[in-house]
């Protein structure tokens, strides 16, 4: 699985004019499935999403995780984090997990997160969504787990 983290000091998503989720200080998080990747893929991704230190702790130096701030989670699924694009100038989509599974590993990780970290939202899987977020630092970090 693929996520590129982004820690945020506010984010939202909003599908057909409607906010789906939004979290104040913490980590947007999209989320991207290919298809080796199982539970246990999403498991150990999630695991290394929440205990990743990069908030600042009171001397300023990146030491804190989401939990240990009790920031916000937003997860927003996003298959064009597979999107290879060396054979020219449109974007191939092939590496990303097929809709089905990749929805399945998308909830499977939501399910996970809410069972481990108070403030999750959402975004909707497979929606075209609008995702607003005021990027914190800027952090910006590729997560990748196989």
């Amino acid at each position: 699985m693929k996520a590129l983290l982004q820690r945020v000091s506010q984010a939202s998503v909003t599908v057909e004019g409607q906010v789906t989720g939004e979290i104040g200080r913490g980590l947007l998080v999209l989320l991207c499935a290919e298809p080796q990747d199982d539970e246990a893929v999403a498991d150990r991704l999630l695991a290394k999403i929440l205990k990743l230190r990069i908030f600042a702790d009171e001397a300023g130096k990146m030491n804190r995780s989401v939990q240990d701030v009790q920031g916000g989670l937003l997860l927003v699924s996003q298959f064009t984090l597979a999107a290879d694009c060396s054979g020219g100038n449109r974007p191939s989509f092939t590496a990303a997990a097929p809709a089905a599974q990749g929805q399945a590993l998308f909830d499977y990780s939501v399910q996970r997160a809410r069972a481990l970290h108070a403030q999750v939202a959402t975004g909707i899987f497979g929606a075209d969504m609008q995702v607003a977020l005021v990027n914190d630092g800027p952090v910006t970090i590729w997560l990748e787990m196989h």
